[in-house]
């Protein structure tokens, strides 16, 4: 019996610019092209001046880690292998914040404020993961 596979994103038409950046290996976000103001989650609208106008903008791929969970119990088959691992939420230096889960060889280092960076995982042959891991010192 194989091992489950691991739940992948289902891009729409709102969140499609986003994957394929990702299978480019380049991290964006949303910019509105009024208020510059960047947004994480896709959305829409603006959430700060509700303006219609945005664009797909790149990031550096770089921030500190926000907030960490040690994950005890696997919340999908996939993990059941990896438990205990690290999910992080990262404020990326632009100030959008991402969720990722930490490789394993990191996690057990994780802390609040820890820099980080991106790095892209080919899932399989259409989707490619942006995750992050500590920054080198």
């Amino acid at each position: 019996m194989s091992a489950p596979q691991r739940p992948v994103p289902q891009p729409t038409e709102l969140t499609g610019g986003f994957w394929e950046a990702a299978r480019a290996r380049r991290l964006v976000a949303q910019r509105c092209l009024d208020c510059r103001a960047w947004r994480h989650y896709p959305q829409l609208r603006c959430p700060q001046c509700y303006s219609a106008e945005w664009e797909w903008a790149e990031l550096a791929g770089t921030g500190e880690i926000y907030s960490l969970s040690v994950a005890h119990r696997a919340f999908h088959p996939a993990w059941a292998d990896r438990v205990p691992y690290t999910v992080v939420t990262v404020e990326l230096d632009e100030g959008v914040r991402m969720v990722s889960d930490l490789p394993d060889e990191d996690g057990q280092r994780a802390a609040i404020g820890q820099r980080v960076e991106v790095f892209f995982d080919q899932i399989d042959d259409e989707v490619v993961l942006p995750r992050f891991r500590l920054a080198a010192p």
